[in-house]
């Protein structure tokens, strides 16, 4: 099968890319699309549980994204050097990516925060990457939350007046470099009155790697590498989906990468149980879902393997006809933008 990357391109207008939340959270604008007719109607985020019924499980993300951009010099130059981490490797040992890249090499220090965090390059891959071990006074994570900043994508440009808005309110697993961003919609209250409806929820953890964005180079899709995320799926989590199967009930994924992470234990273990690793699973149209019933997600870049996950979950000709709507409609884009309900 040969499956094009141009087959997933749309034209989308600058001006649609949300630059900030919208307030309160809840408040976005919801596309519900049935994925079995493509029949496209609009909402608002806040009227889920219209679209719920009792018995269903959400499943979400719950990985919390860390200040994962440093700006920092290099020991004894003081040139300027920005780390953007990527992941853990061992004790304060992180794989990341820098630049300038060539005042990089191995053995060479850099310092940031005027010293509350230093850091060694202690191996060059052979993507460029570079692995480096940090030193600070105490926790990593409390030095990392006083000079870092959020890793917002580059194509949002205004600067975010507050870091919680790039979190979401259920997130307290550090480790992401980027948000899951389709739960960045749910208030507490929302999450209270859906389980009040006997809507039942539960969590998941990815930490989400910029590989996730990472461009399709390749013409033929079938041809790009996907990178590796560490995953986990509690014992909890296991028990309340098959349970929701057993009596009926849908298991909905907020977001692509709970979708993932669900679909990647189901196809590697040929059942959904407590499971912790590494997943690269990369699903576009052809793939036989295992898990999901329902899928929660925002809008997508062209060409991305998002959209590719969502054409085959709804079908490729229903997904690009959600998009066309939704570009007319004018909806909000990408991170801080509006959502899809796909049921």
């Amino acid at each position: 099968m040969e499956l094009l990357k141009s087959d997933f391109y749309y034209d989308l207008p600058e001006e649609l890319i949300a630059q900030t939340p919208v307030e309160p959270r809840n408040a976005s604008r919801m596309m519900c699309v049935d994925r079995n007719t493509g029949e496209v109607t609009h909402d608002h985020f806040y009227n889920l549980c219209r679209h719920l019924k009792k018995g269903d499980l959400l499943v979400m993300n719950d990985s919390r994204v860390i200040p994962a951009r440093l700006y920092g010099e290099k020991e004894g130059t003081g040139s300027f050097i920005e780390f953007l981490l990527l992941e853990q490797k061992g004790d304060k040992l992180w794989e990341i990516i820098c630049r300038p890249g060539k005042k990089a090499k191995t053995g060479t220090r850099f310092s940031f925060g005027g010293g509350r965090l230093r850091a060694e390059v202690v191996e060059v891959k052979d993507d460029g990457n570079r692995v480096v071990q940090f030193e600070c006074e105490g926790n990593f994570y409390t030095a990392l939350e006083d000079v870092g900043q959020m890793p917002l994508p580059p194509y949002i440009t205004k600067k975010l007046e507050d870091k919680e808005r790039y979190q979401t309110v259920y997130s307290h697993e550090l480790g992401s470099a980027a948000a899951p961003t389709a739960g960045l919609h749910f208030t507490e209250e929302m999450l209270d009155e859906l389980r009040a409806q006997g809507i039942k929820t539960a969590f998941v953890t990815l930490h989400v790697g910029l590989g996730t964005f990472r461009p399709v180079k390749e013409e033929n899709v079938l041809d790009h590498k996907m990178h590796s995320e560490h995953y986990f799926l509690p014992e909890e989590t296991a028990r309340l989906i098959n349970e929701t199967k057993a009596a009926g009930g849908r298991v909905i994924a907020v977001g692509t990468t709970t979708c993932r992470t669900l679909e990647s234990v189901a196809s590697f273990y040929g059942d959904i149980s407590a499971r912790e690793g590494y997943t690269d699973i990369f699903i576009y149209p052809g793939y036989e879902f295992k898990c999901i019933d329902g899928l929660i997600t925002n809008f997508h870049l062209p060409e991305s393997t998002l959209i590719m996950l969502v054409s085959a979950f709804m079908g490729y000709d229903n997904t690009m006809n959600a998009y066309h709507t939704a570009v007319q409609e004018r909806y909000r884009f990408f991170s801080f933008g509006d959502c899809m309900c796909i049921l």
